[in-house]
């Protein structure tokens, strides 16, 4: 009874130890297969040279790379653990490809915003905490090639830091984080990355980000814009006078955004583009 039931546990003790085999050797892969991702890396960065400055981060292809992530995930590894490997990966190459730091504004909550940042960018690249987005802005226009977190909600007290990014040569935003939203995601916090202005084939603009002077300011103003349309608003003194930083969808123009508000009794003093990002991406909870 005893030899029939070790006879009969042998196969699955195989089978196991076959499964286990096979892991090994998938895990050993996926390391040549970094290693070799890194190899590859050596010689962008050679062929790159001295052609191009500043950061690596590419806000376009990274956008488009975590789409085709969700696109083609399945099977029981959940999408925020695959999001979460290739955000690390991606953004572990970009720092060895040119030394970065990235600057973050704490006010919206240091644990919130630490989340975001070490999900997005991981362990390797240094993360500089900020009280303000005011100050992420000025750390961001004094490096080489450093980026910004900040707040892409109102915050209390954070004041109408956009207008430092109106200058032509000014740090602009580049991103929405994150790439992919859902309600469960685990860096759900909304913020803007900040950069020195990008080569032209690296930054995305489907999305387009205005900084408005007005007059005449008021709580309905806002719902006279085009659905979609989202609208930070610091008060500047009386009046009604307000700085707003106005994110326009595809194929929204600012100058209907103008004649919305106009019509609605506010007047536009003053408009500079202070840069954009991709269309916003969202997939149901549970992917």
């Amino acid at each position: 009874m005893s030899d029939q039931g070790s006879s009969a546990r042998k196969p699955a003790v195989s089978s196991l130890a076959t499964l286990r085999m096979e892991i090994d050797r998938i895990d050993e892969e996926m390391h040549q297969l970094l290693i070799e991702r890194g190899e590859i890396i050596e010689s962008l960065i050679r062929v790159k040279g001295t052609q191009e400055t500043g950061a690596a981060f590419r806000p376009a292809r990274e956008a488009a790379m975590m789409r085709r992530l969700v696109e083609r995930h399945r099977g029981i590894l959940p999408l925020d653990t695959a999001e979460g490997i290739w955000r690390v990966i991606i953004s572990t190459f970009t720092y060895v490809q040119a030394n970065y730091s990235v600057h973050a504004d704490m006010a919206a909550g240091d644990a919130f915003v630490r989340d975001s940042a070490r999900f997005h960018f991981g362990f390797t690249t240094p993360l500089v905490p900020h009280m303000s987005a005011s100050a992420v802005v000025t750390a961001v226009a004094a490096s080489r090639g450093d980026l910004g977190l900040v707040p892409a909600g109102t915050v209390t007290g954070s004041g109408n830091w956009w207008k430092a990014l109106e200058d032509e040569g000014a740090p602009k935003i580049i991103a929405r984080l994150p790439f992919v939203e859902r309600d469960d995601h685990p860096a759900s916090l909304p913020l803007f990355v900040v950069s020195k202005p990008l080569v032209k084939d690296a930054a995305v603009e489907e999305v387009a980000i205005w900084s408005f002077e007005v007059d005449g300011w008021n709580a309905a103003a806002a719902g006279a814009l085009s659905a979609g349309t989202e609208v930070l608003a610091f008060p500047q003194g009386g009046a009604g006078q307000a700085a707003l930083l106005i994110s326009l969808n595809p194929g929204a123009a600012r100058e209907a955004s103008e004649a919305a508000l106009k019509a609605a009794g506010v007047t536009v003093r003053h408009a500079a583009l202070v840069g954009g990002h991709a269309s916003r991406y969202t997939v149901s909870p549970g992917k």
